[in-house]
Protein backbone atom coordinates (compact mmCIF):
# COMPACT_ATOMS: atom_id res chain seq x y z
CA UNK A 1 0.00 0.00 0.00
CA UNK A 2 1.06 3.58 -0.61
CA UNK A 3 1.62 5.98 2.27
CA UNK A 4 -1.41 8.27 2.67
CA UNK A 5 -1.27 11.86 3.87
CA UNK A 6 -3.73 14.54 4.90
CA UNK A 7 -2.98 17.67 2.90
CA UNK A 8 -5.70 20.09 4.06
CA UNK A 9 -8.60 20.16 6.50
CA UNK A 10 -11.69 22.30 6.94
CA UNK A 11 -14.47 22.68 9.47
CA UNK A 12 -17.47 24.90 10.09
CA UNK A 13 -18.38 26.25 13.49
CA UNK A 14 -20.48 23.67 15.31
CA UNK A 15 -23.75 24.66 16.96
CA UNK A 16 -26.94 25.96 15.36
CA UNK A 17 -26.70 26.82 11.66
CA UNK A 18 -29.12 28.37 9.19
CA UNK A 19 -27.21 26.76 6.35
CA UNK A 20 -28.27 23.52 4.69
CA UNK A 21 -26.25 20.34 5.02
CA UNK A 22 -24.90 20.81 1.50
CA UNK A 23 -23.95 24.43 2.17
CA UNK A 24 -22.17 23.50 5.41
CA UNK A 25 -20.26 20.73 3.68
CA UNK A 26 -19.25 23.08 0.87
CA UNK A 27 -17.83 25.55 3.41
CA UNK A 28 -15.71 22.89 5.12
CA UNK A 29 -14.73 21.22 1.84
CA UNK A 30 -13.54 24.41 0.19
CA UNK A 31 -11.37 25.19 3.21
CA UNK A 32 -9.86 21.70 3.00
CA UNK A 33 -9.25 22.07 -0.74
CA UNK A 34 -7.78 25.58 -0.60
CA UNK A 35 -5.51 24.79 2.38
CA UNK A 36 -4.26 21.84 0.30
CA UNK A 37 -3.34 24.34 -2.43
CA UNK A 38 -5.65 22.51 -4.82
CA UNK A 39 -8.67 23.33 -6.98
CA UNK A 40 -11.95 21.38 -7.04
CA UNK A 41 -10.99 20.01 -10.46
CA UNK A 42 -8.10 18.14 -8.80
CA UNK A 43 -10.41 15.99 -6.67
CA UNK A 44 -10.90 12.46 -8.04
CA UNK A 45 -13.51 11.07 -5.62
CA UNK A 46 -15.74 12.23 -2.77
CA UNK A 47 -16.99 10.38 0.31
CA UNK A 48 -19.56 12.13 2.55
CA UNK A 49 -20.69 10.93 5.97
CA UNK A 50 -24.38 11.71 6.59
CA UNK A 51 -26.90 9.91 8.76
CA UNK A 52 -30.31 11.58 8.97
CA UNK A 53 -30.53 13.88 5.97
CA UNK A 54 -33.89 12.41 5.05
CA UNK A 55 -35.45 13.36 8.41
CA UNK A 56 -33.57 16.63 8.74
CA UNK A 57 -34.24 18.09 5.31
CA UNK A 58 -36.06 15.41 3.35
CA UNK A 59 -32.79 14.80 1.52
CA UNK A 60 -31.20 11.49 0.65
CA UNK A 61 -28.52 10.92 -2.01
CA UNK A 62 -26.74 13.97 -0.64
CA UNK A 63 -23.23 13.24 -1.91
CA UNK A 64 -23.71 14.26 -5.57
CA UNK A 65 -25.32 17.52 -4.45
CA UNK A 66 -22.30 18.22 -2.24
CA UNK A 67 -20.04 17.48 -5.21
CA UNK A 68 -21.93 19.87 -7.47
CA UNK A 69 -21.97 22.62 -4.82
CA UNK A 70 -18.16 22.79 -4.77
CA UNK A 71 -17.77 22.46 -8.53
CA UNK A 72 -16.65 18.87 -8.92
CA UNK A 73 -17.15 17.63 -12.49
CA UNK A 74 -19.72 14.89 -13.31
CA UNK A 75 -16.86 12.41 -13.77
CA UNK A 76 -16.14 12.44 -10.01
CA UNK A 77 -17.91 9.64 -8.10
CA UNK A 78 -19.62 10.96 -4.96
CA UNK A 79 -20.68 8.45 -2.32
CA UNK A 80 -22.70 8.88 0.86
CA UNK A 81 -21.47 6.80 3.82
CA UNK A 82 -23.63 5.89 6.82
CA UNK A 83 -22.35 4.26 10.00
CA UNK A 84 -24.46 6.12 12.56
CA UNK A 85 -22.27 8.49 14.61
CA UNK A 86 -19.14 6.91 13.10
CA UNK A 87 -20.15 7.79 9.53
CA UNK A 88 -17.38 10.28 8.75
CA UNK A 89 -14.70 8.03 10.22
CA UNK A 90 -15.98 5.11 8.15
CA UNK A 91 -15.75 7.46 5.15
CA UNK A 92 -12.17 8.46 6.04
CA UNK A 93 -11.14 4.82 6.33
CA UNK A 94 -12.72 4.09 2.94
CA UNK A 95 -10.98 7.08 1.34
CA UNK A 96 -7.69 5.97 2.90
CA UNK A 97 -8.03 2.51 1.35
CA UNK A 98 -8.74 3.95 -2.11
CA UNK A 99 -5.66 6.19 -2.01
CA UNK A 100 -3.43 3.56 -0.38
CA UNK A 101 -4.43 1.03 -3.04
CA UNK A 102 -3.40 3.34 -5.88
CA UNK A 103 -6.87 3.62 -7.42
CA UNK A 104 -7.12 7.36 -6.64
CA UNK A 105 -4.44 9.94 -5.91
CA UNK A 106 -6.52 12.76 -4.39
CA UNK A 107 -9.76 12.17 -2.47
CA UNK A 108 -12.02 14.57 -0.58
CA UNK A 109 -13.77 13.10 2.46
CA UNK A 110 -15.84 14.44 5.33
CA UNK A 111 -19.30 14.67 6.80
CA UNK A 112 -22.24 16.97 7.38
CA UNK A 113 -25.37 16.99 9.54
CA UNK A 114 -28.09 19.43 10.59
CA UNK A 115 -29.59 17.79 13.65
CA UNK A 116 -30.87 20.88 15.49
CA UNK A 117 -33.50 21.53 12.83
CA UNK A 118 -35.39 18.41 13.93
CA UNK A 119 -35.94 19.55 17.52
CA UNK A 120 -35.31 17.38 20.55
CA UNK A 121 -38.29 14.94 20.30
CA UNK A 122 -37.72 14.01 16.63
CA UNK A 123 -33.94 14.04 16.98
CA UNK A 124 -34.15 11.69 19.97
CA UNK A 125 -36.46 9.37 18.08
CA UNK A 126 -34.34 9.29 14.93
CA UNK A 127 -31.06 8.91 16.82
CA UNK A 128 -32.60 5.86 18.51
CA UNK A 129 -32.81 4.26 15.07
CA UNK A 130 -29.11 3.56 15.56
CA UNK A 131 -30.11 0.94 18.14
CA UNK A 132 -31.57 -2.44 17.21
CA UNK A 133 -35.12 -1.88 15.93
CA UNK A 134 -36.37 -5.37 16.86
CA UNK A 135 -35.30 -5.75 20.48
CA UNK A 136 -34.23 -2.31 21.71
CA UNK A 137 -35.93 0.59 19.96
CA UNK A 138 -39.50 -0.63 20.55
CA UNK A 139 -38.79 -1.07 24.28
CA UNK A 140 -37.87 2.59 24.60
CA UNK A 141 -34.07 2.26 24.67
CA UNK A 142 -32.39 5.54 23.76
CA UNK A 143 -28.69 6.32 23.77
CA UNK A 144 -28.86 8.11 27.14
CA UNK A 145 -30.62 5.01 28.47
CA UNK A 146 -27.98 2.70 27.02
CA UNK A 147 -25.11 4.65 28.56
CA UNK A 148 -26.96 4.95 31.85
CA UNK A 149 -26.87 1.14 31.88
CA UNK A 150 -23.15 1.27 31.11
CA UNK A 151 -22.56 3.62 34.05
CA UNK A 152 -24.49 1.47 36.53
CA UNK A 153 -22.86 -1.76 35.36
CA UNK A 154 -19.42 -0.12 35.46
CA UNK A 155 -20.05 1.01 39.05
CA UNK A 156 -20.99 -2.51 40.14
CA UNK A 157 -18.35 -4.36 38.13
CA UNK A 158 -15.40 -2.34 39.43
CA UNK A 159 -16.73 -1.67 42.94
CA UNK A 160 -16.83 2.11 42.50
CA UNK A 161 -19.70 3.68 44.49
CA UNK A 162 -22.12 5.34 42.10
CA UNK A 163 -21.73 8.69 43.88
CA UNK A 164 -17.94 8.56 43.38
CA UNK A 165 -18.34 7.53 39.73
CA UNK A 166 -20.73 10.43 39.16
CA UNK A 167 -18.12 12.83 40.57
CA UNK A 168 -15.52 11.50 38.17
CA UNK A 169 -17.96 11.66 35.27
CA UNK A 170 -18.66 15.29 36.17
CA UNK A 171 -14.91 15.95 36.01
CA UNK A 172 -14.98 14.72 32.39
CA UNK A 173 -17.63 17.33 31.58
CA UNK A 174 -15.73 20.10 33.39
CA UNK A 175 -12.50 19.22 31.54
CA UNK A 176 -14.10 19.11 28.12
CA UNK A 177 -15.98 22.37 28.59
CA UNK A 178 -12.72 23.99 29.71
CA UNK A 179 -11.12 22.80 26.47
CA UNK A 180 -14.14 23.81 24.40
CA UNK A 181 -13.93 27.34 25.81
CA UNK A 182 -10.59 27.63 23.97
CA UNK A 183 -11.98 26.33 20.67
CA UNK A 184 -13.57 29.04 18.48
CA UNK A 185 -15.42 26.38 16.46
CA UNK A 186 -16.99 24.63 19.45
CA UNK A 187 -20.74 24.55 20.08
CA UNK A 188 -20.22 25.45 23.76
CA UNK A 189 -17.45 27.92 24.60
CA UNK A 190 -18.08 28.36 28.29
CA UNK A 191 -16.48 26.66 31.27
CA UNK A 192 -18.69 24.87 33.80
CA UNK A 193 -18.29 23.64 37.38
CA UNK A 194 -19.10 20.40 39.14
CA UNK A 195 -22.18 22.12 40.53
CA UNK A 196 -23.33 22.88 36.98
CA UNK A 197 -23.38 19.16 36.27
CA UNK A 198 -24.99 18.11 39.56
CA UNK A 199 -27.69 20.80 39.34
CA UNK A 200 -28.69 19.92 35.78
CA UNK A 201 -31.85 17.90 35.01
CA UNK A 202 -31.83 14.12 35.21
CA UNK A 203 -31.94 12.54 31.75
CA UNK A 204 -31.48 8.82 32.35
CA UNK A 205 -30.40 7.90 35.88
CA UNK A 206 -27.53 8.39 36.68
CA UNK A 207 -26.86 10.61 33.65
CA UNK A 208 -27.77 14.27 34.00
CA UNK A 209 -28.04 16.85 31.24
CA UNK A 210 -24.40 17.94 31.49
CA UNK A 211 -23.27 14.32 31.23
CA UNK A 212 -24.68 14.34 27.69
CA UNK A 213 -23.40 15.85 24.46
CA UNK A 214 -25.66 18.22 22.51
CA UNK A 215 -27.40 17.93 19.17
CA UNK A 216 -25.35 20.11 16.80
CA UNK A 217 -25.17 21.32 13.21
CA UNK A 218 -21.88 21.31 11.36
CA UNK A 219 -19.53 19.86 8.76
CA UNK A 220 -15.86 18.95 8.44
CA UNK A 221 -13.67 17.71 5.61
CA UNK A 222 -10.17 16.47 4.73
CA UNK A 223 -8.16 16.01 1.55
CA UNK A 224 -6.28 12.70 1.41
CA UNK A 225 -3.48 12.13 -1.07
CA UNK A 226 -0.19 10.31 -1.54
CA UNK A 227 2.97 11.13 0.36
CA UNK A 228 4.68 12.36 -2.80
CA UNK A 229 1.85 14.70 -3.80
CA UNK A 230 1.33 15.99 -0.26
CA UNK A 231 4.99 17.00 0.06
CA UNK A 232 4.60 19.14 -3.06
CA UNK A 233 1.38 20.76 -1.83
CA UNK A 234 1.86 21.61 1.84
CA UNK A 235 4.67 22.28 4.31
CA UNK A 236 3.40 19.92 7.01
CA UNK A 237 1.71 16.77 5.71
CA UNK A 238 0.12 14.59 8.38
CA UNK A 239 0.16 10.87 7.66
CA UNK A 240 -2.41 8.19 8.37
CA UNK A 241 -0.34 5.51 10.08
CA UNK A 242 -3.03 2.98 10.95
CA UNK A 243 -6.75 2.37 10.59
CA UNK A 244 -9.16 -0.08 12.18
CA UNK A 245 -12.87 -0.79 12.16
CA UNK A 246 -14.87 -3.22 14.28
CA UNK A 247 -18.49 -4.30 14.51
CA UNK A 248 -20.80 -5.49 17.29
CA UNK A 249 -24.33 -6.86 17.15
CA UNK A 250 -27.22 -5.43 19.18
CA UNK A 251 -26.88 -4.83 22.91
CA UNK A 252 -28.70 -8.07 23.70
CA UNK A 253 -25.85 -9.98 22.01
CA UNK A 254 -23.12 -8.11 23.90
CA UNK A 255 -22.29 -9.87 27.16
CA UNK A 256 -20.57 -6.91 28.85
CA UNK A 257 -21.35 -3.37 27.67
CA UNK A 258 -18.67 -1.89 29.94
CA UNK A 259 -16.20 -3.21 27.34
CA UNK A 260 -16.91 -2.43 23.71
CA UNK A 261 -15.29 -5.32 21.84
CA UNK A 262 -15.62 -3.59 18.47
CA UNK A 263 -13.47 -0.75 19.82
CA UNK A 264 -10.84 -3.09 21.21
CA UNK A 265 -10.59 -4.93 17.89
CA UNK A 266 -10.53 -1.71 15.83
CA UNK A 267 -7.89 -0.13 18.05
CA UNK A 268 -5.66 -3.19 17.84
CA UNK A 269 -5.96 -3.16 14.04
CA UNK A 270 -4.85 0.47 13.99
CA UNK A 271 -1.98 -0.11 16.44
CA UNK A 272 -0.72 -3.11 14.47
CA UNK A 273 -0.81 -1.26 11.16
CA UNK A 274 1.00 1.72 12.66
CA UNK A 275 3.49 -0.43 14.59
CA UNK A 276 2.61 1.51 17.75
CA UNK A 277 1.18 0.95 21.21
CA UNK A 278 -1.20 3.03 23.36
CA UNK A 279 1.80 4.59 25.12
CA UNK A 280 2.95 6.10 21.82
CA UNK A 281 -0.21 8.23 21.46
CA UNK A 282 0.36 11.89 22.41
CA UNK A 283 -3.21 13.15 22.01
CA UNK A 284 -6.59 11.55 21.40
CA UNK A 285 -10.00 12.72 20.23
CA UNK A 286 -12.41 10.03 21.40
CA UNK A 287 -16.15 9.50 21.42
CA UNK A 288 -17.47 11.19 24.57
CA UNK A 289 -21.16 11.23 23.64
CA UNK A 290 -21.68 10.84 27.40
CA UNK A 291 -19.20 11.35 30.22
CA UNK A 292 -19.14 7.65 31.05
CA UNK A 293 -18.41 6.97 27.35
CA UNK A 294 -15.10 8.85 27.58
CA UNK A 295 -14.06 6.79 30.60
CA UNK A 296 -14.94 3.48 28.96
CA UNK A 297 -13.27 4.47 25.68
CA UNK A 298 -10.03 5.48 27.41
CA UNK A 299 -9.80 1.93 28.72
CA UNK A 300 -10.82 0.23 25.48
CA UNK A 301 -8.07 2.10 23.64
CA UNK A 302 -5.51 0.82 26.12
CA UNK A 303 -4.62 4.11 27.79
CA UNK A 304 -5.65 2.81 31.23
CA UNK A 305 -6.37 -0.56 32.77
CA UNK A 306 -10.01 -1.63 32.79
CA UNK A 307 -11.75 -0.11 35.77
CA UNK A 308 -9.09 2.62 36.19
CA UNK A 309 -10.26 5.18 33.62
CA UNK A 310 -12.39 7.19 36.03
CA UNK A 311 -9.57 7.32 38.56
CA UNK A 312 -7.26 8.65 35.83
CA UNK A 313 -9.70 11.49 35.17
CA UNK A 314 -9.67 12.37 38.87
CA UNK A 315 -5.85 12.45 38.83
CA UNK A 316 -5.85 14.86 35.87
CA UNK A 317 -4.14 12.40 33.52
CA UNK A 318 -6.50 13.20 30.63
CA UNK A 319 -6.14 16.97 30.81
CA UNK A 320 -4.00 19.00 28.43
CA UNK A 321 -0.57 18.61 30.00
CA UNK A 322 -1.52 15.25 31.50
CA UNK A 323 -0.28 11.78 30.64
CA UNK A 324 -2.64 11.40 27.66
CA UNK A 325 -4.63 14.54 26.76
CA UNK A 326 -8.12 13.49 25.68
CA UNK A 327 -10.50 15.71 23.68
CA UNK A 328 -8.54 18.98 23.65
CA UNK A 329 -11.14 20.25 21.16
CA UNK A 330 -13.83 19.98 23.83
CA UNK A 331 -14.95 16.63 22.48
CA UNK A 332 -18.51 15.83 21.50
CA UNK A 333 -19.47 17.13 24.94
CA UNK A 334 -18.49 20.76 24.27
CA UNK A 335 -17.37 20.95 20.65
CA UNK A 336 -20.68 19.39 19.64
CA UNK A 337 -21.96 16.30 17.84
CA UNK A 338 -23.37 16.68 14.31
CA UNK A 339 -23.34 12.94 13.94
CA UNK A 340 -22.40 12.56 10.27
CA UNK A 341 -19.56 15.06 10.67
CA UNK A 342 -18.11 14.06 14.04
CA UNK A 343 -15.36 11.71 12.86
CA UNK A 344 -14.07 14.29 10.37
CA UNK A 345 -14.11 16.96 13.09
CA UNK A 346 -12.02 14.67 15.31
CA UNK A 347 -9.55 14.27 12.44
CA UNK A 348 -9.51 18.04 11.92
CA UNK A 349 -8.46 18.55 15.56
CA UNK A 350 -5.75 15.88 15.48
CA UNK A 351 -4.27 17.24 12.24
CA UNK A 352 -4.24 20.76 13.71
CA UNK A 353 -2.66 19.45 16.94
CA UNK A 354 0.11 17.63 15.08
CA UNK A 355 0.80 20.77 13.06
CA UNK A 356 0.96 22.86 16.23
CA UNK A 357 -1.93 25.11 15.19
CA UNK A 358 -4.29 24.87 18.19
CA UNK A 359 -3.30 27.93 20.19
CA UNK A 360 -4.38 27.84 23.84
CA UNK A 361 -5.43 24.20 23.66
CA UNK A 362 -2.25 22.99 21.98
CA UNK A 363 -0.76 19.74 23.29
CA UNK A 364 2.94 20.55 23.33
CA UNK A 365 5.16 18.22 21.35
CA UNK A 366 2.32 16.15 19.92
CA UNK A 367 3.59 13.94 17.09
CA UNK A 368 1.17 11.00 17.17
CA UNK A 369 -2.60 11.41 17.50
CA UNK A 370 -5.59 9.08 17.45
CA UNK A 371 -9.30 9.35 16.76
CA UNK A 372 -12.02 7.08 18.09
CA UNK A 373 -15.57 7.22 16.76
CA UNK A 374 -18.47 5.08 17.96
CA UNK A 375 -21.62 4.48 15.92
CA UNK A 376 -24.94 3.08 17.09
CA UNK A 377 -25.55 0.91 20.13
CA UNK A 378 -21.82 0.20 20.59
CA UNK A 379 -21.99 -1.39 17.14
CA UNK A 380 -19.55 0.38 14.80
CA UNK A 381 -16.18 1.70 15.93
CA UNK A 382 -13.44 3.26 13.82
CA UNK A 383 -9.96 4.10 15.10
CA UNK A 384 -7.41 6.04 13.08
CA UNK A 385 -3.83 6.93 14.05
CA UNK A 386 -2.17 10.01 12.55
CA UNK A 387 1.46 11.09 12.71
CA UNK A 388 4.02 13.55 11.40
Amino acid sequence: MRKVAVAGVGMTKFGVSAKSQVEMFAEAAMEAITTSNLKPKDIQALFVGNVLGDFEEGQINIAPFCAAEIGLPPSVPATRVEGACASASVAIREAFIWVASGFYDIVLVGGTERTVAMGTPLATRTFAMGTDSRYEEFTGITFPGAFALVARLYSVKYGIPLAKLKERMALVAVKNHKNGAKNPLAHFQKEITMETVFNSPLVADPLQLFDCCPFSDGAAALVLTTEEIAKKLVAKPVYILGVGQGSNGPLCRQKDVTRIRAREEAAQQAYRMAGLTPRDIDVCELHDCFTIAEIVASEGLGFFDFGKGSEAVEKGETQIGGRIPINPSGGLKAKGHPIGATGAAQAYEIVKQLRGECGERQVEGAKIGMTDTLGGDLATVVNIIYGI
